[in-house]
């Protein structure tokens, strides 16, 4: 682990569910804790907050110890953290603005920068709501003071326990922007649990996955998604997400080309500059592979990439692990493959071959990426 980052370790009996949680994180971006309902992200989420106290626990939030083995534990009121649940829960005899600086202390932190209020609303777009009741807000504007409401307690790492589940689906497409521009602005360690993927997708740095109170792994999301021994890589909507730059648009046919650690995409989006960052999804489903790079298609990307690992799945397709670049050096991509295909074409593990997508979607990106 390095100088700076956040470990964990709970383990616990609670009546019939058993807790056995270890893991890092960086002291910095959104590592999101996925699982089914049930799995135990919730516990140790309080774990970390310190609402559960277990007797085997240790968390060390970038240095600041809040428990350990020897029996140190700091009180919730004494840590310095933000938590979100999925009920903003403002109270309703106070106005917006009051909500807001509910908990916020009267002196500055003294170990980091201070979040400056105006900062938070006008990243949160919730100024013109600032003199109103709780009462006259949507369920998205509530979710949004919420979030700024836990910003202002000046915290050492914010915790966000399903913000979006339960709001409509299209609140929940207003919110997300929302929320990608915190995790981008504000140096901050964010813990957030979902059982959604595609909120995993468009928000996280770093994934813990859970399983009935287990941690599998965790990690860098796009090393986790491209590992064919885990659920990720299994699903049958499996997709990767990589790190891309905006190198050039083609104003003529609405299409912008992404950089990639070793290769590059072209996409349909709106027109962007050069040098901004996005982040690349694709789809396992969406990549066929080919012997050599074949003649005009329709398909506009056709990398160099090397097969890293195939395995058996459903008895008749292959999942292919790809690393892209002619010497496999680049990021990893996957592809689903008919067994017939795959003995058809001579593939095996190692051979250069070329991987043809279909389809590329493109994600707001961070202003630094996540190693």
């Amino acid at each position: 682990m390095t100088a700076h980052g956040i470990r964990a370790e709970f383990r616990s009996v609670l009546g019939d569910f058993t807790l056995d949680a270890a893991f890092e994180a960086p002291a910095a971006g959104v590592t999101a804790l996925f699982g089914p309902s049930g799995c135990g992200k919730t516990t140790i989420l309080r774990c970390i907050a310190g609402l559960l106290r277990i007797e085997d626990g240790f968390c060390d939030i970038d240095g600041d110890i809040w428990q350990d083995h020897k029996g140190r534990f700091v009180p919730t009121f004494r840590r310095p953290l933000g938590y979100v649940f999925q009920e903003a829960s403002l109270f309703p005899h106070l106005s917006v603005r009051s909500n807001l600086l509910f908990g916020a202390p009267r002196e500055k932190p003294k170990d980091r920068a201070e979040i400056d209020f105006d900062e938070v609303i006008d990243l949160l777009g919730i100024r013109p709501l600032l003199d109103r009741s709780p009462k006259n807000l949507s369920g998205g504007e509530r979710q949004r003071v919420g979030i700024g409401r836990a910003l202002l307690t000046q915290p050492k790492v914010l915790l966000m326990d399903e913000p979006l589940s339960a709001l409509d689906r299209k609140t929940k497409s207003e919110i997300l922007p929302f929320v990608e521009k915190l995790r981008d602005h504000f140096s901050l360690p964010i813990f957030y649990i979902t059982h959604d993927l595609t909120e995993v997708e468009r928000l996280a740095d770093q994934v813990v996955l859970i399983e009935q109170g287990h941690v599998l792994a965790s990690g860098p999301l796009a090393k986790l998604q491209s590992d064919p021994s885990l659920p990720l890589a299994m699903a049958r909507e499996a997709a990767v997400i990589l790190d891309g730059v905006i190198e050039a648009h083609d104003s003529a046919y609405g299409l912008v080309t992404v950089a990639v650690n070793g290769g590059r995409f072209i996409a349909p989006a709106e027109p962007a500059p050069p040098g901004e960052r996005r982040r690349v999804r694709i789809l396992a489903a969406d990549v066929s592979l080919a012997r050599e790079n074949l003649g005009p298609s329709s398909m506009l990307n056709s990398e160099p990439a090397r097969i890293v690992s195939a395995k058996i799945i459903d008895g008749n397709e292959m999942l292919v692990v790809l690393a892209l670049g002619a010497e496999g050096q680049g990021g990893r991509l996957l592809s689903r493959v008919t067994r017939k295909s795959w003995d058809d074409l001579a593939l095996s593990e190692g051979l250069a071959v070329f991987a043809r997508v279909k389809g590329v979607a493109l994600r707001p990106g961070r202003g630094d990426f996540a190693s």
